[in-house]
């Protein structure tokens, strides 16, 4: 079973559990966060924090630990030291689909949605409780499933494709509908690796609209190359160099400091 698919699997039994941190607190810490892949540090102690219904984007080059950072944010790698802590919970160890019921919501670099299926049905099955053997058979396409389908396929401008089957939309729009399968989930924290890779310049506009829209209500978290789009939508970048934090702030101090500028922006 692949890593995308467990992190959508949620029994219907099952329900979040509910915060009790203070709402003035961040919604994530990173706390001395470090793992090791055969002796190689991928990153090393690692801290940071993510405001409540703050966008967040995390920049850096290649091999950084921006990607690595995700993966153990949402259980996929497990960290040699430190923790995670969301909503005050610590996340550290625990298996990926109770960190999806916590509220942690992951969308990967390479879209990964059901070709064969419609947009409609891809929505469907990203429903909680809609999954497995048990779940499909109670499913019932109620006013009240089709007004939340309804609400976030207008969201993510695919109101009007609802009925074609996914494999026959473009790459962009396969991005947008695997947004739309975690936004259906109701996360509070989204993770989101490079969401604007292979997309059109009016895609991506239309994209940097839509994360702004998204970080209203809730915390997002944006791993991106292209610094176009991250002015689009950035108000606090974090820069990652080498499994460290190399640097933070708004696009304008990172993109002026002379050691984002040697390790990254100057090449």
């Amino acid at each position: 079973m692949s890593a995308v698919f467990d992190i959508r699997c949620i029994a219907p039994s099952e329900t979040r559990v509910t915060s009790i941190a203070s709402h003035a607190e961040p919604i994530l810490r990173v706390e001395d966060l470090t793992v090791s892949f055969d002796g190689f540090r991928a990153v090393d102690g690692l801290s940071l924090s993510v405001d409540r219904s703050e966008l967040r984007v995390i920049i850096g080059p290649n091999g950084a630990g921006k990607t690595t950072l995700l993966d153990m944010i949402c259980g996929k790698t497990r960290p040699s030291s430190g923790r995670v802590l969301f909503n005050g919970r610590d996340l550290t160890g625990l298996a990926e689909h109770q960190i999806v019921r916590a509220g942690v919501g992951r969308k990967f670099q390479t879209p990964s949605v059901y070709e064969d299926l419609s947009v409609i049905e891809n929505f469907e099955i990203s429903i909680p409780g809609a999954q497995g053997v048990w779940g499909s058979l109670r499913f019932r396409r109620n006013d009240e499933v089709m007004d939340r389908i309804a609400t976030v396929a207008e969201q993510v401008f695919l109101r009007p494709l609802l009925d074609h089957k996914a494999g026959r939309l473009s790459h962009g729009q396969k991005q947008w509908l695997e947004i739309g399968m975690l936004l259906i989930q109701s996360p509070e924290l989204l993770l989101l690796d490079e969401p604007v890779a292979g997309m059109s310049p009016r895609e991506r506009e239309q994209t940097a609209d839509l994360l702004n829209t998204i970080a209203q209500g809730k915390s997002v978290i944006v791993i991106e190359h292209d610094m176009d789009f991250v002015k689009r939508i950035a108000k606090k970048v974090t820069v990652l160099h080498q499994g460290r934090l190399l640097s933070e702030g708004s696009v304008a101090a990172v993109q002026a400091d002379p050691r984002v500028i040697d390790v990254y922006l100057g090449h």
